[in-house]
């Protein structure tokens, strides 16, 4: 990390006045002096964004609470930290059908929760049978239709969950048996949090399982099985923890804590980097990259980033039921100026929903027409240049970032369409909720990548998945969805996805604006932190250097 020197000049007399006020009375009197020569914890403070929702992972949404589960739970495989390649984790080894359907995993003998209790392969099928409960209504249940049955008993359609792909053979062997061959599924199970065991017989302590938002996931309550545990939470001022001892790798975790600060305000955040409180950024003020650029570019992080930063649109809310009005909205938004005057971090301009080179994947559809089509399609709308425009608001999550590219979109409709979209922010978790009670018109939005392939792009816009939250269905794109998860190889697949990019950008019931890269300012001292295309870094590979 770059020194301050300023810093330590201001902070050098105040210690020293501090230290010629005498105390009446030595606090420490009565304990053993520290042993100088003791090693200091080694304790990683990062920044994260936002307050979480909770830590239940079958309940939370987003990228926040990610990285907090990453270190308090593990599921049955992980990722290679610099690859993200799956690796075994609760899991030792696996056996896959020759047809490809089933998936036979072999549990550790000593895989146990952080309470010390064993940790067996039943743990997670109740850990499943919850997670697709339609009461719980979990937003990532979608995540386990793969599973035969999974999506019926969701659904409601099928009552009996023992029909349903998941088996313990015994303690320490599960079987997973699929609908279809799917080529990515180790890499789902490595990277989303769906998949992580829960601990079912606690969080039967704090209310119904079907319940969210107990005490289950407070500090004391708690109970996982990650290379760490929670050790305290202190709402919107930072979420500790600690080594967990009866993780089955802890020999190899070499962090002592992890602090996790919740840091809506990015200005607040990077000075906290600049004065050394934090390791790391969760993101830096786009204002500032520049700067450390040219002063600081051993801290600068800027690295590719697998997702896509669009506006969601309510069709359910008139005037944007119209898809002449989307469009003209889609098309009076100058990407390439945001990327260049706006954002500054090496991001693309997007003009399609997926991600171009996905696993191989890129979209032939694209976004296209200029200014003049736009104002024609808000004209044939009725709104010609803007007359008769009514209340339309922009809600975005708290963040000067996404005010700065909301107040430049909101200049280019002026501007080129003769309209006013007025901008509102709320707080993370109140914005959630919102999002999901499609209670907006246009929705700052963002989706990364739960796992390297184009299926995340596409899936969570049929009709019915509960991450669409825009109010579309379109019944051509289902049945594509459907028939692509049923191809027999990757080409037929593309070819089915190529379908459904072409649906998204006629249709636009989202508006893509540009592709990620992760931004961020990291100490040099932290060590075992790879740039990966999901921003996802298993914390027992991490340490800091003396």
């Amino acid at each position: 990390m770059p020194p301050f020197p300023r810093f330590r000049i201001l902070l050098l007399p105040l210690l020293l006045l501090l230290g010629g006020c005498g105390a009446k009375e030595d606090p420490g009197a009565g304990s053993p002096p520290a042993d100088p020569s003791a090693p200091k914890p080694a304790i990683l403070r990062l920044g994260n964004g936002a307050e979480p929702q909770d830590l239940d992972p079958q309940v939370v949404t987003g990228v926040p609470e990610h990285k907090l589960l990453m270190g308090l739970f593990e599921g049955l495989v992980s990722e290679d930290p610099a690859t993200l390649e799956p690796e075994p984790a609760v899991a030792e080894r696996w056996d896959v059908s020759a047809d490809g359907l089933t998936y036979t995993f072999h549990l550790r003998d000593n895989a146990r929760w952080s309470d010390g209790t064993r940790l067996t392969a039943t743990d997670f099928v109740r850990s499943y049978q919850r997670m697709l409960s339609p009461a719980l209504a979990s937003e990532y249940s979608y995540l386990l239709w793969f599973v035969a049955g999974a999506e019926d008993y969701n659904k409601g359609r099928l009552t009996d969950f023992s029909a349903v792909g998941f088996k313990a053979v015994d303690d320490l062997t599960l079987q997973i048996r699929l609908n279809h061959p799917t080529p990515f599924f180790l890499r789902v199970l490595a990277s989303h949090y769906a998949w992580y065991p829960v601990p079912i017989d606690v969080i039967a302590k704090f209310g119904p399982l079907t319940q969210k938002a107990t005490r289950w996931t407070l500090p004391g309550n708690l109970v996982s099985n990650g290379p760490f545990r929670l050790k305290t939470w202190q709402p919107n001022q930072r979420i500790v923890m600690e080594r967990n001892p009866h993780y089955w790798d802890a020999a190899r975790v070499r962090l002592d804590a992890i602090e996790f600060y919740p840091t809506e305000n990015i200005s607040t955040e990077e000075r906290m980097f600049r004065t050394g409180q934090l390791d790391k950024t969760n993101e830096l003020p786009n204002a500032k990259i520049d700067a450390y650029r040219r002063d600081f570019p051993e801290s600068l992080r800027i690295e590719p980033y697998l997702g896509v930063y669009f506006y969601r649109l309510n069709v359910t809310r008139p005037p944007l039921n119209d898809k002449r009005v989307r469009r003209a909205l889609a098309l009076a938004i100058d990407r390439e100026s945001i990327v260049k005057n706006v954002t500054r971090g090496d991001q693309r301009p997007a003009y399609a929903v997926s991600y171009p080179g996905t696993a191989g994947y890129t979209p032939n559809a694209r976004l296209e027409g200029d200014i003049a089509e736009a104002r024609r399609l808000l004209a044939e709308a009725g709104f010609p240049d803007g007359q008769g425009w009514p209340h339309v608001e922009l809600l975005y999550n708290t963040s000067e970032n996404h005010r700065a590219i909301a107040e430049a979109i909101q200049q280019m409709w002026r501007r080129n369409l003769g309209i006013e979209v007025k901008l509102h922010n709320q707080e993370w978790k109140v914005y959630l909720d919102s999002q999901d009670n499609l209670d907006f018109w246009i929705q700052r939005a963002g989706w990364i990548a739960d796992y390297v392939d184009p299926n995340v792009f596409l899936e969570i816009w049929t009709g019915g998945n509960l991450n669409n939250d825009t109010g579309w269905s379109h019944a051509e794109y289902d049945r594509l969805a459907a028939a692509a998860l049923a191809a027999t190889d990757d080409e037929a697949r593309y070819a089915l996805y190529q379908q459904m990019d072409a649906i998204l950008v006629n249709e636009l019931p989202v508006i893509p604006i540009y592709y990620y890269t992760r931004v961020y300012a990291l100490n040099p001292r932290v060590k075992g932190y790879w740039p990966t295309l999901l921003d996802n870094h298993p914390y027992k590979y991490i340490y800091l250097a003396d």
